[in-house]
């Protein structure tokens, strides 16, 4: 089954992102349980928790329909001491917060060497933030988000991933998020068929489907390979819509949350209906 949604506001608390989200006709969600450029927040309140629960309940999300992101100031490959600390408590939080909602996913950007590092040292850095945080915590994956490589982000290559993937000491609790446009950027190509076959049996053969936790369903405003990140509405971008047919129609993207992330909140219930609409009968 196709979870199709949106990464909706939890604007007035978090409670209020499920109803955002059966509000367009959403079968999955992605949320900020706390505002996402700064680094402290309030803790959640009890009846905040509960609300969330509620709703979810109510319009019926369960955890593998919800992908919440986490803040985007943490860099978990961070080349200085005090701000590599900073960002692993800062996600250690996050994690907590998704433990606290009921959720067993985190997606989060992997990090980025700032040209003080290598690139290995950093994808180091990164594993170890990831097994500090889950050894403090139980039943949240941390689901890395491919990248689309601008300035000094990595991830943008799928053996980044699999190399963090590598050294995470808990396999059961990493998963990855595949964004279309970042992939697309970053230099795989999902256009044609073929092309989208070529990718996919790439990041099977390099990562592997059972990784695979979300997805983030964008079109994009810059050519193939441009490395850089600007989201553009559903077939109105240089990927067009073949690969979102693609995905719609292939079992291996089921049952996990299909998040768009497209500039126009606005036509987002249209968006989910269009992709619907794509599923072959």
């Amino acid at each position: 089954m196709k979870f199709i949604g949106a990464h909706v506001s939890a604007a007035g608390g978090v409670e209020n992102a499920p109803v955002n989200a059966f509000n367009i006709g959403a079968k999955a969600f992605a949320l900020f349980t706390k505002n996402q450029r700064q680094w402290l927040a309030s803790p959640l309140t009890p009846k905040s928790i509960d609300l969330f629960k509620q709703n979810c309940a109510k319009y019926g999300y369960k955890p593998n329909q919800i992908l919440p992101h986490d803040s985007y100031l943490i860099n978990l490959g961070h080349p200085e001491k005090y701000a590599l600390e900073k960002s692993r408590s800062a996600f250690l939080d996050e994690i907590k917060r998704c433990e606290q909602l009921g959720l067993d996913r985190l997606n989060f950007h992997p990090g980025s060497y700032l040209k003080k590092i290598t690139e290995d040292v950093c994808l180091q850095n990164i594993s170890d933030s990831i097994n500090m945080v889950l050894d403090k915590t139980t039943g949240v994956t941390a689901v890395i988000e491919n990248t689309a490589g601008q300035g000094t982000n990595l991830g943008y290559r799928f053996e980044h991933l699999a190399a963090i993937i590598d050294k995470v000491n808990d396999k059961s609790r990493i998963g990855v998020c595949i964004d279309t446009c970042h992939a697309f950027t970053s230099g795989y190509d999902l256009r044609t068929p073929e092309n989208f076959k070529k990718t996919f049996d790439n990041f099977e053969k390099i990562v592997g489907f059972h990784y695979l936790k979300g997805m983030h369903l964008n079109d994009s405003k810059k050519e193939l390979g441009s490395r850089v990140d600007r989201h553009a509405s559903i077939g109105k971008g240089f990927i067009g819509m073949e690969a979102f047919n693609q995905i719609i129609n292939d079992s291996r993207f089921d049952n996990i949350p299909l998040i768009l992330e497209t500039p126009d909140p606005n036509i987002w219930k249209e968006e989910i209906k269009t992709l619907y609409g794509l599923i072959h009968s």
